[in-house]
């Protein structure tokens, strides 16, 4: 059969048509994904040079600078901000003990020194003061004691080691301040090499007399108004305060000079020049204790300064007597030292059998005063190698001291429980009992 010669012309046109249409409506659709893509990337140019151009227009100069990169000015050179330092508590409780000469086969040897420190640890110690300035001689390798022809040897631990630097590590892996302690000061036995080397160095009585008796015997003074001595005892402390990762420095009743000395031809010379008359003849005579011990103290406070510039938060600790006795006989003026601001703690030596006494003496206004300043602590003798002190006495005197929100530090380590009538369980059961709340100074140290 033949379909297509049957076709009518009208409906040949049609089907063209219809042909047509479609293929336009093809071309239509393409031309119009072509357009669509076009204007989407117009759109998108424009855009972008719009960000370009619009904030020049739109931004006035500050702006502009604001957005501009900065670039740091030629000779001036970029400093790193310092972090910032934690600053030091001025008010801890002490609960500390000394380390002296009579402790060096404890803490010379490195396993009983461990065992020592882990135990003050366990019944809340604090503080350590171990002696490292004791008889004219560093307890550490001192180049300013052997140029001053002072010391020929250096001491040493068991196994060598430098027993300072052990101390210290050793006192802070138990979470305890280290603070080394001069405890000789200004004294010095007149037949160490100290005084030999430097006869100058030395002052006198008014009689000629160049010793005196003192619990440490009979000993020499170094003259705390010569600059050689001054400048000696400076560079002694520094080195320490440079040498050792310490908390503090300590300086006792001897880091002062007894009321009758002051008698050398420098003094004298000294006090004329600068008053125009001659020393008194009586060594109580106000303005000449005066003179002496406003002398002392500005040592003593450039001592700190100079310290603290070595090492910005070391705690400059003094422990003198009773500020009566410190300054009358002493020419120490350890209370106008807080006032000033260099001290930062202060132990008040209050070694009394009688508790009646005892209890004036850490009662007194010039105490009330420093302890709403600085850390202070009543210091406790604990006993002597001779002369053993009960329990019940050290306990009462800690416990008052405490009720005043007083520290304590008792002398001496071995005498804690090495020389009671009771037996060493029984000390270091009342003194965990004293101390039965931990108490750290070492979250606030700062190194």
């Amino acid at each position: 059969m033949q379909l297509i010669p049957n076709l009518m012309p009208q409906d040949w046109r049609k089907h063209k048509l219809s042909q047509n249409f479609r293929d336009i409506l093809r071309q239509m659709q393409r031309s119009r994904k072509r357009f669509l893509s076009f204007l989407f990337i117009v759109t998108f140019a424009i855009t972008i040079l719009l960000h370009s151009f619009v904030p020049l227009f739109l931004l006035d100069d500050r702006a502009i600078a604001q957005i501009k990169p900065q670039t740091p000015q030629l000779n001036q050179p970029v400093i790193p901000q310092t972090p910032p330092t934690k600053p030091v508590d001025k008010r801890q409780e002490i609960r500390g003990v000394w380390l002296t000469s009579n402790d060096f086969s404890v803490f010379r040897d490195r396993k009983q020194l461990g065992e020592a420190l882990q135990q003050l640890k366990q019944l809340n110690f604090n503080t350590i003061y171990p002696v490292v300035w004791n008889s004219g001689y560093a307890m550490y390798p001192s180049n300013v004691a052997q140029e001053a022809g002072a010391q020929p040897f250096v001491y040493r631990g068991s196994e060598g080691q430098d027993i300072v630097a052990d101390i210290i590590a050793q006192g802070h892996q138990n979470n305890l301040l280290v603070m080394p302690w001069f405890e000789f000061g200004f004294m010095a036995p007149q037949m160490s090499e100290l005084a030999i080397a430097h006869p100058d160095w030395l002052t006198q009585q008014r009689n000629g007399n160049k010793t005196s008796i003192t619990a440490a015997g009979e000993v020499a003074w170094l003259n705390p108004f010569h600059p050689e001595v001054q400048k000696f005892m400076t560079e002694l402390v520094l080195e320490a305060v440079s040498n050792y990762d310490l908390d503090g420095i300590q300086f006792d009743d001897h880091t002062s000079l007894p009321k009758t000395f002051g008698y050398d031809r420098y003094t004298l010379n000294l006090y004329r020049q600068e008053t125009k008359k001659n020393a008194p003849t009586d060594v109580n005579d106000p303005d000449w204790v005066r003179w002496r011990a406003n002398k002392i103290s500005a040592f003593m406070s450039r001592l700190s300064k100079l310290a603290k510039q070595r090492k910005p938060n070391v705690i400059f600790s003094v422990s003198p007597n009773y500020y009566d006795f410190a300054y009358k006989q002493q020419l120490q003026d350890w209370l106008g030292w807080v006032r000033q601001g260099f001290v930062d703690e202060l132990l008040v030596q209050v070694y009394r059998d009688d508790l009646d006494d005892y209890l004036s003496q850490i009662s007194r206004p010039e105490i009330v005063e420093v302890q709403k300043r600085i850390s202070t602590a009543i210091a406790i003798l604990s006993g002597l190698r001779n002369s053993s002190v009960p329990m019940p006495r050290v306990y009462s005197q800690a416990v008052n001291a405490k009720n005043r929100g007083l520290g304590v530090s008792f002398f001496y380590y071995k005498s804690l429980w090495g020389y009671g009538p009771e037996t060493v369980a029984e000390r270091q059961r009342d003194l965990l009992y004293l101390f039965r709340n931990p108490a750290s100074r070492f979250a606030n140290r700062n190194p």
